[in-house]
């Protein structure tokens, strides 16, 4: 198109990020250009602000970050039928290739050679983004930029509170980020009968309780036997759901969790942990690893969810334009807000 555009990229190998200059991205025969309206941060832009051991190993640097946005179509590849300018979107950030025996069989978000957008290709952190059309996921009316912007850590929590049947089953979720915070949401929409969360931040679990009807729970000052009791639960919790990233909450849900309970795994814990296999054995425990999407099951659960009165929008705490995207990730980086969107106006 040959003009510029606004965009935050990694350019050098330290804490921060920069806005520039740089040219609106050339689309190819299967691509569309999409005008990026807003965008959310998310933990992994952290990572890579605070330019840690794995953003130093996975991010090239010059890359223009961020995965999370909604916006509109302003150009389609030549090979693209399917949709239209003018149309309203947010995208899966996960690019697959179609070789792999997983993406054969239709399982896209297993795909092994699977590339993310802002983390390993040019990224939604810029006022235009090029994006397969196979990616894209057009936004009903009902659903506003602002939370389009959060559908992808929606979906995370969506393929996680999924993993299992909920409807009448106790959940426990360990870790009240607002990842944690949305699972809970869903874990109440679909039918679970009692949602406990816990951390050991207070800011967030105020949150947590003014975005869903859950039991918010403060292990650091509360009983979590006691809290059961109170509940007059009998055995312990049917699903567990570990969003925290750490060993001492997950040997507190396995603990917790009746025998043969499930959990489904989003949370990464630094480095390497040590792990009481036995009671995992002994307690006929199922543990699932998560990671991303189902693409494109998870897409259309969630806009159905939101459509039929899943309301996670106060899960959004702080809103900023992109010039102040510095303000942006210091409230993200203080650990006590929600999700910080950025408008690109």
């Amino acid at each position: 198109m040959g003009r510029d555009m606004k965009a935050l990229a990694k350019t050098k190998p330290e804490v921060g990020l920069w806005l520039e200059q740089r040219p609106v991205p050339e689309i190819g025969p299967d691509d569309v250009l999409i005008r990026i309206r807003k965008t959310g941060i998310c933990g992994t832009d952290i990572h890579i602000w605070n330019w840690d051991d794995w953003a130093a190993r996975t991010v090239p640097l010059g890359l223009v970050t961020g995965h999370e946005f909604a916006g509109e179509i302003v150009e389609l590849g030549r090979n693209v039928t399917s949709l239209a300018i003018g149309q309203r979107c947010s995208g899966e950030g996960h690019l697959i290739s179609n070789q792999s025996r997983q993406s054969r069989a239709g399982k896209f978000h297993l795909d092994p050679a699977t590339r993310g957008i802002g983390v390993n290709e040019q990224g939604a952190f810029a006022q235009y983004l090029s994006l397969p059309a196979f990616n894209v996921v057009p936004l009903p009316d009902e659903i506003d930029d602002d939370i389009g912007a959060i559908l992808d850590p929606l979906g995370n929590a969506v393929h996680t509170a999924l993993s299992f049947d909920l409807v009448g089953e106790d959940v426990l979720i360990t870790g009240a980020g607002p990842i944690g915070i949305m699972a809970a949401a869903v874990a109440r929409h679909v039918g679970a009968r009692h949602v406990v969360i816990t951390d050991v931040n207070q800011d967030r679990l105020d949150l947590a309780a003014q975005v869903a009807d859950v039991v918010p729970v403060n292990v650091a000052l509360q009983d979590l036997h006691a809290v059961q009791a109170s509940l007059k639960m009998k055995q312990g919790f049917d699903v567990g759901m570990e969003m925290s990233g750490n060993q001492a909450a997950l040997d507190q849900m396995i603990e917790n969790l009746v025998m043969g309970g499930r959990i489904a795994m989003l949370g990464i814990p630094p480095g390497k942990s040590p792990v009481d296999w036995s009671r995992i054995v002994f307690k006929a425990i199922t543990l699932k690893g998560v990671y991303g999407r189902e693409i494109f099951e998870t897409w259309y659960k969630m806009i159905a969810m939101l459509e039929n009165g899943l309301d996670i929008r106060r899960v959004i705490t702080h809103r900023f334009p992109v010039d102040q995207f510095r303000d942006g990730f210091k409230v993200m980086r203080a650990g006590s807000s929600g999700k910080v969107v950025l408008d690109w106006g």
